[in-house]
């Protein structure tokens, strides 16, 4: 099962997993990025590069963020492919340690995409 972006990312949106991945997996949104589960070959490599600890195995993403499955899937559609890590949100150092996050949500995808 591919590797699922939860959460913790938005709001902060770190781009470390992207600089790591060897695929085109990680799609970008406003305010987080989604992983393609179609695209992940399941090596985990993004997972210890995560600065807010928001990537979790499909099989191992915590009750609480079980919506975030399919949230990446269809997002990782609706989404650009990102393929070089940047720097993160203005937003990132505020809310990194922020554990109720999933109000900032944004569908859409970022400005410059």
């Amino acid at each position: 099962m591919a590797f699922v972006v939860c959460e913790p990312c938005i709001k902060c949106k770190y781009t470390d997993c992207v600089d790591v991945c060897p695929v085109a997996c990680f799609h970008e949104g406003e305010t987080m990025l989604a992983i393609d589960p179609d695209e992940c070959i399941d090596c985990g490599v993004c997972v210890d590069e995560c600065p807010v600890s928001a990537i979790y195995p499909g099989d191992e993403v915590p009750e609480k963020w079980q919506a975030y499955i399919a949230l990446n899937a269809q997002y990782a559609k609706e989404w650009p492919v990102v393929e070089e890590g940047h720097d993160p949100l203005p937003t990132a150092e505020e809310f990194k340690n922020i554990a109720e996050k999933r109000a900032h949500f944004s569908p859409n995808p970022p400005a410059n995409g």
